[in-house]
């Protein structure tokens, strides 16, 4: 071979090799283009994310990129977890690297790099809960555990952990939080949800609206804390008609001004952890059972709160009814038939219990 053909065939090699590098970038460019593109692409620029094509995504706590790629892909949010993982190395670099837990609501029609800055960003999505007044810890726990947020041993496990040091009014003393977990709708953030979490968001709830119901009102200096919280727990279990609230106070107040057991249904099926119904009172027997809870048997109010009062109730505690009534019972619809003496009380769940008896025979009742 000649000198010019050596020359020619070098100059040939040398040439090419520039347009194998373009070449090789371009390929690289349009398979990154390709892997971080969405995989659902948006009819317009300007298209708001279709509700219906989003995704609920947990990123459990302690993930590596590498994981979050994989559910991302498995999930069919993104093309390709290597690009993910090429991108998250980049980010490191950047030091904005930093995967948040939680449950996001992701979108197939976002780009990875999208996906990314939401998750680096920890905008997860708001989770609510509700406790409606009434409510005792272990239907609280009960219900947690049903919406998934940890299980139900775990809640009550928590609810005996007095965080006075966050919360130094709490009463001392407290087996349990029962009464200072305040009855409310709340929103948090998905990340992280730990029963320990919710205690504190719920205490702070008491905090802001209950506690200072209490530390305005001038009767204050009659009841602690403790057995404010405790008295509303038991009017909150009696009262089905609001505008019954400060009379069934009433009727409360006076029985422990006059040293009267309290007699509250509630307070036994709460030391007992029963529920009665209207098919199913509680027994001779039922009432009878030794339980610091059972006002039938002990004086006073019971050692704790039996369930969350609301904010009606606990006003209604501080400033009950006058009255001279020292006995009700539950007719069958919600209302209450109050009495000033125990004769006017005993006639009166004699007819309430006739008139049940009527009804469950399928006849009219009489009226009292």
């Amino acid at each position: 071979m000649s000198i010019v053909q050596r020359f020619s065939k070098s100059f040939f090699y040398l040439a090419l090799f520039p347009a194998v590098i373009v070449l090789s970038a371009w390929q690289g460019w349009a398979w990154w283009s390709w892997a971080t593109a969405p995989p659902v692409p948006k009819s317009s620029p300007d298209e708001a994310l279709d509700v219906d094509k989003t995704v609920k995504i947990l990123i459990p706590p302690g993930s590596t990129s590498k994981q979050i790629g994989s559910y991302l892909e498995s999930a069919g949010l993104i093309r390709s977890s290597n690009a993910w993982d090429l991108w998250a190395r980049w980010l490191n670099t950047q030091n904005k690297a930093v995967f948040k837990a939680g449950t996001y609501q992701l979108s197939p029609t976002q780009s990875l790099v999208e996906i990314a800055e939401q998750i680096s960003k920890g905008s997860v999505v708001q989770l609510s809960f509700t406790i409606p007044e009434g409510r005792n810890l272990k239907q609280m726990a009960a219900y947690f555990e049903s919406q998934g947020f940890f299980s139900a041993q775990e809640f009550l496990a928590a609810t005996k952990q007095i965080p006075r040091d966050q919360f130094p009014w709490l009463p001392t003393g407290l087996p349990h939080l029962e009464g200072f977990l305040y009855p409310d709708t709340y929103k948090i953030a998905s990340g992280g949800i730990t029963p320990q979490k919710i205690i504190n968001i719920m205490l702070k709830r008491f905090e802001e609206v209950a506690l200072p119901i209490y530390q305005q009102n001038p009767q204050q200096t009659k009841m602690n804390l403790l057995q404010w919280v405790t008295l509303a727990s038991i009017v909150e279990k009696e009262a089905v008609i609001p505008a019954e609230r400060p009379r069934i106070a009433g009727v409360f107040t006076q029985r422990l001004q006059k040293g009267m057991r309290l007699e509250a249904d509630p307070t036994v099926e709460y030391g007992l952890n029963i529920q009665q119904t209207a098919d199913q009172p509680l027994t001779f027997k039922q009432v009878k059972t030794p339980s610091p809870y059972n006002t039938y048997l002990n004086r006073g109010l019971p050692p704790t709160p039996i369930a969350s009062p609301g904010k009606a109730s606990l006003q209604a505690t501080l400033t009950p009814e006058k009255t001279d009534y020292l006995f009700f019972v539950a007719r069958y619809d919600g209302t209450h038939v109050f009495s000033r003496t125990l004769a006017e009380h005993e006639t009166a769940v004699a007819a309430i219990r006739r008139q049940r008896v009527q009804q469950n025979q399928g006849t009219n009742p009489q009226p009292n």
